[in-house]
């Protein structure tokens, strides 16, 4: 399936850019949103663009080749967000920008073993230069921590049995291959059989094994620290998320920093709030319309959310 953006309009609504801006893509993909954005910054401006994947990395490459000049392009995963951008000599930018979804050549390419739909090895790797995959976590990982994954990252109910029977299963072979291991999951999930469903049994803890190999929530989580730290003041930050776990922390994160509080004080059984550091832009997610969803069915859970940046923070108010 050709890869299509999320939430153009919206994007570039919220980060509004007017040009000359230094505006960070914190997954840049096959280069989507990154060229809106660098069309917006225009030549006075400068993104500053990450990818984990070296072949995304290569192929957006070639879609921003007009642009190469304004981009600086940084091979490493977002949560060193911080650290690689002031390598570079920059001290604050201007915008923030992140889609958390899959690009498409994960999912469409077996190889890389994120979707169950076609035979590839249990990989799951943003970045292949790490070792962990999906397949070490399976054959090798703890009942009880792949329980807690399975229920965590996968919100699956039955993790406890799911757990229990790849345990037992793995003692005769490993699971090797993504479609062996959605047919072992479709032969344990007894509410499944002989039911036409619409969502594949696998499908919860395919997510939450590529949430443990890359190390989503907790990447996500340094980075959006990192991110108020760099931003200037009246700075925006926008965040496309795909699933509730996401979602759910970006909202926490801003609702803390937009009514923090005060320190040491109480007032009865009142919580005492200080000044804002940020104000959100989008009173509820924007989500995609029915339009989007008919033309790019991969839209159809994502949420936006944006925030300004109102004050300067401490790194340990954060």
């Amino acid at each position: 399936m050709e890869h299509v953006s999320v939430l153009r309009e919206p994007v570039i609504k919220y980060l509004a850019l007017k040009g000359g801006e230094i505006v960070v893509d914190t997954t840049l993909g096959l280069g989507g949103h990154a060229l809106m954005e660098a069309k917006a910054v225009g030549k006075k401006g400068k993104l500053i663009a990450f990818e984990q994947d070296e072949r995304n990395l290569k192929e957006a490459k070639k879609r921003l080749k007009e642009f190469e000049k304004q981009i600086i392009y940084i091979h490493d995963n977002f949560r060193y967000l911080k650290n690689r951008i002031t390598g570079c000599g920059i001290k604050e930018v201007d915008a923030i920008f992140f889609d958390l979804g899959l690009s498409s050549p994960h999912v469409d390419d077996p190889e890389r073993g994120f979707s169950f739909m076609k035979e590839g090895p249990l990989d799951m790797r943003f970045d292949p230069r790490q070792k962990l995959t999906a397949s070490e976590v399976l054959n090798t990982y703890k009942e009880s921590d792949l329980a807690n994954i399975f229920y965590e990252y996968g919100e699956e109910g039955l993790s406890r049995m799911i757990a229990r029977k790849i345990c037992e299963r793995r003692k005769t072979a490993p699971f090797l291959t993504t479609t062996e291991f959605a047919e072992f999951m479709y032969s344990i999930m007894p509410y499944k059989k002989g039911k036409a469903k619409k969502v594949h049994p696998a499908t919860q803890v395919f997510q939450a094994l590529r949430i443990e190999v890359n190390d989503e929530l907790n990447a996500l989580k340094e980075s959006l620290r990192e991110s108020t730290q760099m931003l200037k003041k009246g700075g925006r930050i926008v965040v496309i998320s795909y699933h509730s776990l996401e979602d759910r922390i970006v909202k926490h994160f801003f609702r803390e920093l937009e009514n923090p509080p005060v320190k040491d004080v109480h007032e009865g059984l009142y919580r005492v709030h200080g000044e804002p550091f940020f104000e959100s832009l989008t009173r509820k997610p924007v989500i995609p319309t029915d339009e989007e969803i008919n033309a790019n069915p991969r839209s159809r859970s994502a949420k936006l959310r944006a925030y300004r940046k109102l004050r300067d923070l401490d790194p340990e108010e954060v």
